[in-house]
């Protein structure tokens, strides 16, 4: 009778326990969700500020090492933030530049482009006037004789542009005060933030953290810009080589659509697609640019970047893309200037605050002849979380009732077995 209800009372406390854990998980999980919608929402009403200053801080990351090689030679920090910041914008100068005479150029021919591409588009007449019948047939089962109309107010665009221009100065001062104060002061912000740590042991991730942080976004972003650059040269030169006019502008612009994957190349795509069907009329014509491009992306892609950068920076894919997403929704091409930046902020936070252990089981899996690197990995692993799970899961009566057992080799009264 003892050890039953002994039994019962342990099923019992192994049950709440179990509830206690899942009910923590949920709330656990509720705050996150909870956490998050704020995140969301104060990203959106902060984003006159927020952005530039972000940006700003990963331009700082950036150009960190060429401040520290100019306070080497006893500039003091204040000036060589001056020094970056200038340097900054003589890229940017040098970048309009380069864009400004073509594109008038290409703006001037906007109406010729346009005529020409409403010649190609007028092969699909045909699929016009079934949409056009087919809104005649909806006008006749909802019993409206009304056509739709469209009404364009003059001068819109201008007043928006104008309404616009103050925010968009004054986003361009905030980020460059703050490139400007991030790279002067930021060694005094480390030193700030490493005060506040209470533990050595803190104090030593956050070092690493900081660390880590500017070595991967310097060296990832130097390395994306002289990679960009060189993709540039090498679309202008390509460009050129076919007859493509303003070769100049489309290098310049592959080289700065460059800076957000997948996205800018898609954009690129279609401004190159939509000039062939503006300039050329026969479809090799039309493709070649295109085609060009994308020899030359898959190029930079699949061995440039990873020769430049490393397999060990390479992130996910999938993770890349939600992040371009999130941060285009959120704050615009803002966003997408700063979302590989901050994967890799994110990521270095992590791997610090949260050090995980590899996946390791008890007996490792034997690898066989079939078997790939990849493979292998994964059966050790499904093996190390089967383990973790069934010791996590074991039930304090299972861990009584070994406690129990007679030793091995012995009679279950204790007595040595006859032989």
């Amino acid at each position: 009778m003892t050890r039953a209800a002994t039994k019962r009372a342990t099923h019992t406390d192994s049950d709440t326990s179990q509830f206690e854990r899942i009910a923590a998980n949920a709330a656990r999980m509720a705050l996150v969700f909870i956490g998050f919608i704020v995140l969301l929402v104060a990203l959106q009403a902060g984003q006159v500020i927020l952005a530039p200053v972000t940006l700003a801080i990963v331009i700082g990351l950036m150009f960190g090492p060429v401040a520290d090689r100019v306070e080497r030679f006893g500039v003091p920090p204040a000036l060589s933030a001056a020094v970056v910041v200038l340097m900054f914008i003589g890229v940017i100068a040098t970048g309009v530049a380069l864009f400004a005479v073509p594109l008038s150029d290409w703006v001037a021919r906007a109406p010729l482009i346009w005529a020409k591409l409403q010649q190609q588009l007028a092969n699909l007449e045909g699929s016009l006037q079934s949409v056009s019948a087919f809104q005649e047939q909806l006008t006749s089962v909802f019993g409206s004789d009304n056509a739709m109309t469209v009404t364009v107010e003059d001068g819109g665009q201008m007043i928006d542009v104008a309404m616009l221009a103050p925010a968009i100065l004054a986003q361009v001062l905030i980020f460059l005060a703050s490139l400007y104060f991030f790279v002067a002061t930021r060694d005094h912000i480390r030193i700030s933030v490493l005060s506040l740590c209470v533990s050595r042991r803190m104090r030593w991730r956050t070092a690493h953290v900081f660390r880590d942080v500017e070595a991967k976004v310097s060296r990832f972003l130097l390395s994306i810009t002289f990679i960009n650059f060189c993709v540039g040269c090498a679309v202008s030169l390509v460009m050129w080589a076919i007859g493509m006019p303003s070769p100049i502008l489309w290098g310049a612009m592959a080289a700065v659509l460059n800076y957000i994957p997948y996205v800018g190349q898609g954009v690129m795509v279609l401004v190159l697609l939509a000039v062939g069907l503006g300039t050329q009329t026969e479809l090799q014509a039309i493709l070649l640019p295109v085609g060009c491009y994308v020899a030359i992306n898959f190029v930079e892609g699949q061995i440039v970047t990873p020769h430049f950068i490393g397999r060990t920076m390479t992130l996910n894919p999938f993770i890349i893309f939600l992040s371009i997403t999130f941060w285009l929704w959120a704050w615009g091409p803002v966003g997408g200037l700063v979302a590989v930046p901050s994967l890799l902020i994110a990521t270095s936070i992590m791997a610090h605050a949260l050090p995980s252990k590899p996946m390791v089981p008890s007996r490792p899996v034997r690898r066989t002849r079939n078997m790939t690197p990849e493979q292998e990995l994964l059966a050790n692993t499904a093996k190390a979380i089967r383990e973790q799970a069934e010791l996590e899961d074991s039930p304090a009566e299972k861990r009584q009732e070994e406690r129990m057992q007679p030793p091995e080799g012995t009679a279950p009264s204790g007595m040595e077995p006859s032989r």
